[in-house]
């Protein structure tokens, strides 16, 4: 047991800050928000169902990271540049970020981790509810020093601990990382870009065709470019491309697992409105793996949201035909 700082007071960020606190461990919680902060200091963390806890909250401009220190980096990826400034150690870093940014790619980090379950957090209110049940997947960038793979085992064990999610170490962290993007290049902006909840994509006609189609080239996309890829869910995603690829079967799924997605939310909804998103290390990262290699879906979307959040454009279920209008009719067989 050690310290550990998160960054990031976030779905992710909080829940792993909770998880923690709740196994005894001494954490800090840095945040930028204000009124997250003060609701953090006043009231405590808190996920919904499972109680408060109370830990040191910290505003981001008066951070200082200790050097013994684990630092948890739940940020969006368009933020944690100023995060790697500060940290002098990169064997104490570990993201815990969705998407690819170049930056943070070419760090040396040793661990990083990504979640399949889904935590959603009140926008001025350190307080989060855990949507859909999944797990936190732990592991090495590269190989590990004994430090490192200390660090690796103690931090598995503190998380799991409050059996809040369910935690796994794997013995390296990028195809959990690949596959999870695969499914997020294609939730995230078809979600935030039409304004609705998750389980839309899965019942609107429209939408559902535009979801599998994305699936589909995001699969291809990887695989092409040699990425290997885990299974995060239910299904491989070699499953799942094979089950994409006979609509009868695609459709019958989709309204199995639609209930599971009702009430969930991508986090790039809220950003639109702000003006910048996280499409650049999602489907960004993608047209950028794809190089020459046609990706017309992955290029509409691109295109669609850098739009929509430069114009603060109100999303709107429009988008979807408008998107499915932009790419090549033979992307969507």
């Amino acid at each position: 047991m050690h310290d550990v700082h998160v960054v990031g007071a976030g779905g992710i960020g909080v829940a792993l800050s909770w998880a923690l606190a709740s196994a005894g461990w001494p954490v800090c919680l840095v945040e930028a928000n204000r009124a997250k902060l003060e609701a953090g200091r006043r009231d405590g963390i808190a996920v919904a169902g499972r109680g408060v806890r109370r830990l040191r909250v910290v505003a981001f401009g008066d951070w200082t990271p200790r050097e013994a220190a684990s630092v948890l980096l739940c940020t969006k990826t368009y933020d944690h540049a100023p995060v790697l400034a500060r940290v002098a150690q990169c064997e104490a870093l570990v993201p815990v970020q969705n998407g690819y940014e170049a930056g943070l790619e070419h760090g040396d980090h040793p661990l990083e981790a990504i979640a399949s379950f889904v935590s959603e957090c009140e926008a001025d209110r350190p307080v989060t509810r855990i949507t859909r049940a999944g797990a936190l997947h732990l592991g090495p960038r590269r190989a590990l020093t004994a430090a490192g793979r200390t660090r690796l085992a103690d931090l598995a064990a503190g998380l799991a601990a409050a059996r809040l999610f369910a935690v796994t170490t794997v013995p390296a962290i990028q195809p959990y990382k690949a596959a999870k993007l695969m499914y997020s290049a294609a939730i995230a902006p078809l979600a935030a870009a039409a304004g609705v909840e998750n389980s839309e994509l899965l019942s609107d006609p429209v939408a559902r065709r535009l979801f599998f189609a994305l699936l589909r080239e995001n699969y291809r996309i990887l695989r092409q470019a040699g990425v290997p890829l885990a299974r995060i869910g239910p299904f491989h995603p070699a499953t799942v491309n094979r089950i994409l690829h006979v609509p009868g079967l695609a459709w019958l799924l989709a309204q199995v697992f639609r209930p599971g997605l009702r009430g969930t939310y991508c986090s790039m909804a809220p950003d639109l409105p702000r003006g910048r998103t996280e499409i650049d290390a999602y489907n960004g990262y993608l047209v950028r793996l794809a190089g020459p290699t046609p990706c017309p879906l992955n290029r509409a979307v691109l295109a669609l949201v850098r739009r929509l959040a430069r114009e603060r454009t109100r999303p709107h279920r429009g988008v979807w035909r408008d998107l499915a209008a932009s790419a090549r009719a033979g992307s969507l067989a």
